[in-house]
């Protein structure tokens, strides 16, 4: 009778481990899944993707390449071992002033080129 009460008890523990186990490893696989809203997400950008859905501004790659052939020197990405190039270091949007800032270094200095979001124009270039 007494291996009877123990029997009982190991099938029960069995079942109460397999549950143990079963909500350890869903734990584990809901805290590896990223949640989207814990992204992180850029408020500019979010501006600049939705002025660009408007059509209130110019896609972001139409602004980058009107401004890469008014550098009067080639990006390091094509210049393939020249030494006088830009190295792009990626855009910047400003949603108030509707308006870009690229930067670029070249030979260690950075250079800013500010266009307009809207006509592709640009408004400034700074060292």
């Amino acid at each position: 009778m007494h291996s009877e009460a123990i029997q009982c008890d190991e099938g029960m523990f069995g079942r109460i481990m397999k549950r143990i186990i079963a909500s350890l490893l869903l734990g584990c696989a809901i805290a590896a899944t990223p949640a989207p809203t814990l992204a992180q997400t850029n408020p500019a950008q979010d501006a600049a993707r939705r002025d660009t859905q408007a059509g209130k501004a110019l896609p972001l790659r139409q602004i980058e390449a009107i401004v890469f052939r008014t550098l009067g020197a080639p990006l390091c990405s094509n210049a393939r071992g020249q030494a006088n190039c830009y190295e792009y270091l990626g855009p910047a949007y400003d949603q108030r002033a509707m308006a870009y800032r690229l930067k670029f270094m070249r030979n260690s200095r950075v250079t800013f080129v500010d266009v307009d979001a809207r006509t592709g124009r640009v408004l400034n270039r700074a060292r």
